[in-house]
């Protein structure tokens, strides 16, 4: 079995005292690679460091809808710089959050377009955060994808942390969006993420766990990390009624089309002292 981590934060100062460790658990867990996201100038740049440095490591650089209200033009030149880094593999996380509003609204929405842009000028996906917005980021990504085109028809990003509906899902997935489960889809009463994972189309459906934040069951109110990976896996295999075995070899392999992730690297092929 060999899991790959779709979305995560081991950046974070909550792992600056034992990174290593838990970078070595996540490999004995079977989560062979991982996807670090920035959410400003700092964290993105530690991504881009941290990749660098593990072969197992990818990095996405942009800013959180939260940080929206930080950017100047700086910022953007900035980003486009990061996104040409050999690793990283997406702009975000970027997209629009109007349960916190730590930026104003319409801010978030100028930040997001002009970071979509820059996602159009590099030719990478882009991962999204969308939170009690769905209406707003839905017109905005219409908009980007109609101007940008679908090409060959490659995934064009992924709904990080989805948290809307099915029908929501069928939208975003028709404009060419994965979507990704977190940890949620544990919790007892998660019905609308549990539906979503159910249903979700074969070649849409990732897994991630947004670590240091939402770890799944057993683990939920502790700090989460790449390797609880496995609950969720595990919580969304039953959903669909496959093995976890399946359900890892298909979320891999759609993260290597989304990321555009060489056929050689280590979820596709092969890695030393990793279960099967």
């Amino acid at each position: 079995m060999r899991l790959f981590d779709s979305h995560c934060h081991i950046q974070n100062r909550a792992f600056d005292a034992d990174r290593s460790a838990v970078l070595a658990r996540a490999r004995v867990a079977g989560v062979v690679e991982m996807v670090v996201v920035g959410e400003d100038e700092g964290s993105s740049r530690v991504a881009v460091d941290l990749s660098a440095a593990d072969p197992d490591l990818w990095a996405a650089v942009g800013l959180h809808p939260h940080e929206a209200r930080r950017a100047d033009e700086g910022w953007f030149a900035t980003l486009g710089q990061l996104a040409r880094a050999p690793k990283v593999v997406a702009v975000g996380e970027i997209g629009l959050d109007y349960h916190y509003d730590r930026s104003p609204r319409e801010i978030q929405r100028a930040v997001f377009r002009r970071q979509l842009e820059v996602a159009s000028a590099c030719d990478l996906p882009v991962v999204i955060h969308s939170r009690a917005a769905e209406t707003d980021t839905s017109e905005i990504l219409a908009a980007w994808v109609r101007e940008r085109g679908r090409g060959d028809g490659a995934p064009l990003g992924v709904m990080h942390c989805f948290g809307y509906d099915v029908a929501a899902m069928e939208r975003f997935v028709a404009l060419g969006f994965m979507i990704s489960i977190p940890g949620t889809v544990t919790f007892a009463k998660a019905d609308e993420v549990r539906a979503v994972a159910g249903v979700t189309p074969d070649d849409a459906l990732l897994v991630e766990t947004d670590a240091p934040v939402l770890a799944p069951q057993p683990h939920r109110g502790r700090r989460n990390e790449p390797g609880y990976l496995v609950e969720t896996a595990k919580t969304v295999a039953a959903l669909r009624g496959v093995s976890l075995a399946r359900l890892a070899e298909l979320t891999s392999a759609n993260a290597h089309r989304l990321f555009r992730l060489p056929a050689g690297s280590r979820a596709a092929g092969g890695a030393e002292g990793v279960p099967a």
